[in-house]
């Protein structure tokens, strides 16, 4: 599995509004700038929680690829 090329998708509902935010692996930071962005603006429902709790699972979801890569077989071999 590609890691590197995946398209990744966060989303969250808050209310009667969804929030769906896709991205590629690797632009991590950007996402997290958005999420930024949006919190820090006065006419946005998503705030700086809904920004933390995206964030986290992001954060998840980069610590469960990295525990993969690091038990691959392939790591192993040599």
């Amino acid at each position: 599995m590609d890691t590197m090329s995946e398209l990744r998708q966060l989303s969250l509902v808050k209310g009667e509004e969804r929030f769906v935010f896709r991205y590629q692996t690797g632009q991590e930071s950007q996402v997290i700038d958005a999420f930024a962005s949006m919190a820090g603006d006065q006419g946005s429902c998503f705030d700086w929680f809904d920004a933390a709790v995206l964030s986290y699972q992001m954060g998840r979801r980069i610590e469960t690829d990295l525990d993969q890569i690091a038990l691959s077989p392939e790591r192993h071999e040599g």
